[in-house]
């Protein structure tokens, strides 16, 4: 698993495996899914990052496992 932010495009991005993505939905405006060839999420695209997210400073991300 893998999460990149892109400070230059406002966007962050998650991928769940290295699968090759065959196919991309937005499912929400600024939101889009990557999907594989079994029709699984293995990518999920967040565009507009700053305005969705009240932290003042990108650079630090916290994670949490419950």
């Amino acid at each position: 698993m893998k999460l990149s932010v892109d400070r230059e495009a406002d966007a962050l991005y998650l991928r769940l495996d290295e699968t090759p993505i065959v196919e991309s939905e937005e499912v929400s405006p600024g939101v889009m899914l990557d999907y594989n060839r079994r029709n699984e999420v293995v990518g999920v695209e967040m565009l507009n990052l700053s305005k969705r997210s009240t932290a003042p400073d990108l650079s630090s991300l916290q994670f949490e496992t419950v």
